[in-house]
């Protein structure tokens, strides 16, 4: 609805445009000054404040092309000499006025009932019945502002943290400081990865015009483990194998993240970066549990002693005379 202020508030102005501007350039220059003036780009900067209120104020109007219709009447009637007065020479009076609504005219001793009052005041305020001006005002009973898409949100505040890598799979609930000083706990749910953001609602800065308040991002950082890491909400691990183990075959025990280990059947003729896997071992959550994936690694011995190396050798005249290479160099030669 209108408001008594629309006669003295030149919203073209507030805004910078002319009075001919496109919807879509008022909303390009809205928004410019609102990223400018607004209160989380100017914090305790009261003239800042006013001026954001202002300029949504405007926009909020001149955005509505009913409302800025009615706007346009009214200003226009404010400087073109449609004053109420007593009337008189050179003066519209009440007459110039009502002739918006096709109710009497000029020079015919027309008379106005009290519903002509009832329409003309309700363009100024809320109410009618010839309560007169001053009771309508913009913006939303929260304070905020419709050009601006209703109150402002209150800024995000970011924390971080940093945990092991045990509790990132198993999940905890965490204490940590706020930016005033006071503990808030964070729970972590069991699978956080690393770099993830757990968002804690409505615990962020308050909004400055009565609107939501923020939320608490806290960013989480694992620290890595010596023998296992991350695939999803599967483990891995690299598990050494000797030469022997590989080629013949065994059963090994392979370690498990904060439990027993696992025995693990290696099958004979296991190259080096098969990968083994332990079904239900790897990462629990409410939306699943992962496996454990032991990548077989054969351990070349770094010393031998001389019944080894000889040992070694007369195997090494015995084995079959194929080049594991050859695949690969037929392949590089395409």
């Amino acid at each position: 609805m209108a408001s008594q202020d629309w006669l003295e508030k030149d919203f073209y102005k507030v805004l910078g445009v002319s009075k001919d501007v496109a919807d879509a350039d008022l909303k390009k220059t809205y928004r410019k000054l609102a990223r400018q003036y607004h209160p989380d780009s100017n914090p305790g900067d009261t003239v800042a404040e006013a001026k954001f209120k202002e300029i949504s104020e405007a926009y909020s109007v001149l955005s509505d092309p009913d409302q800025r219709k009615e706007y346009d009447q009214i200003r226009a009637m404010g400087a073109g000499g449609a004053r109420f007065t007593a009337g008189g020479q050179g003066a519209g009076g009440f007459e110039d006025v009502f002739s918006m609504f096709n109710q009497g005219g000029r020079g015919g001793g027309g008379r106005f009932q009290s519903g002509d009052f009832d329409d003309l005041f309700g363009m100024f305020n809320q109410g009618g019945g010839g309560t007169g001006f001053g009771s309508g005002r913009f913006g939303q009973p929260s304070g905020g502002f419709r050009g601006y898409g209703g109150p402002t949100r209150g800024a995000d505040v970011t924390a971080r943290t940093t945990i092991d890598f045990i509790t990132a799979t198993k999940g905890e609930t965490i204490t940590l400081q706020g930016e005033d000083g006071k503990p808030f706990k964070v729970k972590i749910p069991a699978g956080v990865s690393d770099g993830q953001k757990i968002r804690l609602r409505g615990r962020g800065r308050p909004s400055p015009d009565g609107g939501e308040t923020g939320d608490i991002v806290v960013q989480v950082t694992v620290r890595p483990h010596p023998v296992f890491t991350r695939d999803g909400l599967n483990l891995r691990v690299t598990v050494p194998v000797t030469f022997t183990e590989a080629t013949l075959g065994a059963t090994i025990e392979v370690p498990t993240l904060g439990g027993d280990p696992v025995k693990l059947r290696v099958a004979p003729g296991t190259p080096s970066g098969r990968v083994l896997r332990v079904k239900g071992r790897g990462v629990a959550t409410a939306k699943g549990t992962g496996d454990l994936l032991a990548e077989v690694q054969v351990a070349v011995p770094a010393h031998l002693d001389d019944a080894a190396r000889e040992a070694l050798e007369r195997f090494h005249s015995l084995e079959p005379k194929e080049n594991p290479r050859a695949d690969l160099m037929a392949k590089a030669r395409g």
